[in-house]
């Protein structure tokens, strides 16, 4: 028999300055976004704390030396004022139905882009044109050429077939604004659900097709619970937009008619009323209330990220 010898193992040495060295390298990786982080701590974070500050003050700017501590006041008034809670139930009105009508018609649109068929990628572009506009110029637009009594195009197609010839701002004013805004966000629905539909199990549609699935119930047992993370995100990244939209308000019918929502009641109590910590403290709500949904949001995407990693 031969004896085997084994080398003895030795530990290698911990250098002390590694640790030092390896922070370093981290900071100095770090270091190129520090302006980045400085600059939306000073353009974000800055002015929501002194808005935070303003609203514990009963604070008129007509009248800067009456200012004082008023607490909570200010936000048990944007509760229990009669105008401030019908913004915030115009608010919710507008929201629930731009966010429902916008994903049915975007759900209807990605059906079909999902499709194949000659010219399709100039369609999805000329789908996705409405939503590149800005805000406000989409406003202008539908309310001085569509909406218009005299010469918008709503009215001259009715008179071309013998119909009348409505105002449609003053008969229908929340309608007319949920109308833009759901002609621009429709885009945006439409694309993440595109994006959704084209992530489908393409085989499982197949088998299910051979064993003589009809195409309404692929769509509602496989197609629509597959999009069911992506309704959820959609619904919810337009409701953080659509609570925030002043613009279409602004625009179309300067709040008038009972259009105004939360953001734009903000804007009259700022500018006109004068009252910095009124409409601070009603500023504020409309931020937690953004945060929770975004809250939402978040979660809805990072479910979908698991998703996509466990089925990889």
């Amino acid at each position: 028999m031969t004896a085997t010898t084994t080398a003895p193992i030795t530990a290698t040495p911990v250098r002390t300055g590694d640790k030092p060295n390896a922070r370093l390298r981290a900071w100095a990786t770090r270091a190129p976004l520090l302006p980045a982080l400085i600059f939306m701590i000073a353009a974000t974070q800055l002015p929501f704390v002194a808005t935070l500050v303003i609203s514990f003050f009963d604070w008129n700017s007509l009248y800067p030396d009456a200012r004082g501590f008023a607490g909570f006041a200010n936000y048990g008034e944007v509760l229990t004022d009669p105008d401030l809670r019908r913004s915030v139930w115009t608010t919710i009105l507008l929201t629930v139905a731009v966010v429902l009508a916008s994903l049915v018609l975007g759900l209807v649109l990605a059906l079909l882009l999902d499709r194949r068929f000659r010219g399709r990628g100039i369609v999805r572009t000329l789908l996705i044109a409405p939503f590149l506009v800005v805000p406000v110029a989409a406003a202008l637009l539908w309310k001085h050429v569509l909406y218009n009594p005299e010469y918008g195009l709503f009215n001259g197609l009715l008179h071309y077939v013998g119909g009348p010839q409505p105002d449609w701002i003053s008969k229908t004013p929340l309608l007319a604004v949920e109308a833009s805004l759901v002609w621009q966000w429709t885009p945006f629905m439409m694309l993440i659900l595109l994006a959704g539909l084209q992530s489908r199990d393409h085989q499982q549609i197949e088998a299910a097709r051979v064993d003589g699935a009809s195409d309404w119930q692929i769509f509602r047992h496989l197609t629509l619970p597959h999009l069911r993370r992506y309704l959820e995100l959609g619904a919810l990244l337009g409701s953080i937009y659509i609570v925030q939209n002043f613009d279409a308000v602004f625009t179309i019918t300067s709040g008038g008619l009972g259009t105004a929502n939360l953001p734009y009641t903000v804007y009259q109590t700022f500018y006109q009323a004068h009252e910095n910590g009124l409409a601070s403290a009603a500023g504020v709500l409309v931020v937690i209330g953004s945060i929770i949904i975004a809250t939402f949001a978040l979660r809805v995407v990072s479910s979908l990220f698991r998703e996509e990693v466990g089925r990889s």
